[in-house]
């Protein structure tokens, strides 16, 4: 495909086909995602390919706990899980709270578990008064790299971060060391249906001259 189509109709995909994601089209993903920058050029990232049925169920169940509760601050009109504002829904609620279970981890063709070494990673922010995301630096390129490799080859899948909420239990499901941090959780598989169009901001409506309330930038 051409680079600019990719970058166009990479979108989140959810909904997967039966078809089967063989083992080579993953590796074609990953050789070509590895080429993607990281922190130093020290590599620290690590992707377990799942296809184990009963890990998977494993994973929609560690998720429901965060998807009650983003469920939960949705229908209180809240902005969920953001790390600003406090929470006004209660623990009550967020448990009475019906979700709907995180099915792609099961439907998808492979989930590929993506995990850095948090060894390598140069935290910058790490004394700041706020949730640290420098480290994502070394690590979230190859994630979207991966995703672009997967729109390349006729295939999909989303960067779901759900499970994330449990990650003790998920690093115990999958014998991550307690230095890892785990990153993201991709279902990757055959679109049901494949984006053509996106729909986004323009390029003023998200970038400004100088400061950040400068005049729109764009001609």
């Amino acid at each position: 495909m051409d680079f600019n189509d990719v970058m166009r109709t990479t979108g989140a995909v959810r909904r997967f086909t039966d078809d089967p994601l063989p083992d080579e089209v993953i590796e074609r993903i990953l050789d070509s995602a590895r080429f993607a920058p990281t922190g130093g050029n020290r590599q620290g990232v690590r992707v377990i390919v799942i296809r184990d049925r009963e890990t998977r169920e494993k994973l929609v169940e560690f998720s429901m706990e965060a998807a009650r509760r983003y469920t939960a601050q949705v229908r209180n009109g809240e902005e969920p899980w953001n790390p600003v504002q406090p929470m006004k829904v209660t623990p009550e609620q967020v448990a009475a709270t019906e979700a709907t279970p995180y099915t792609p981890f099961l439907t998808a063709g492979a989930v590929l578990a993506v995990v850095v070494d948090l060894n390598v990673c140069a935290a910058f922010d790490q004394y700041l008064d706020r949730i640290g995301l420098i480290c994502g630096a070394s690590v979230y390129p190859f994630v979207w790299s991966v995703l672009l490799a997967a729109r390349n080859e006729g295939y999909g899948g989303v960067l779901a971060t759900v499970a994330v909420a449990e990650e003790p239990r998920v690093k115990e499901l999958l014998g991550i060391p307690d230095d890892y941090a785990v990153a993201a959780l991709l279902p990757i598989g055959k679109p049901y249906k494949q984006v053509r169009k996106l729909t986004r901001k323009s390029v003023a409506e998200i970038a400004t001259s100088e400061r950040f309330d400068g005049a729109p930038f764009g001609v």
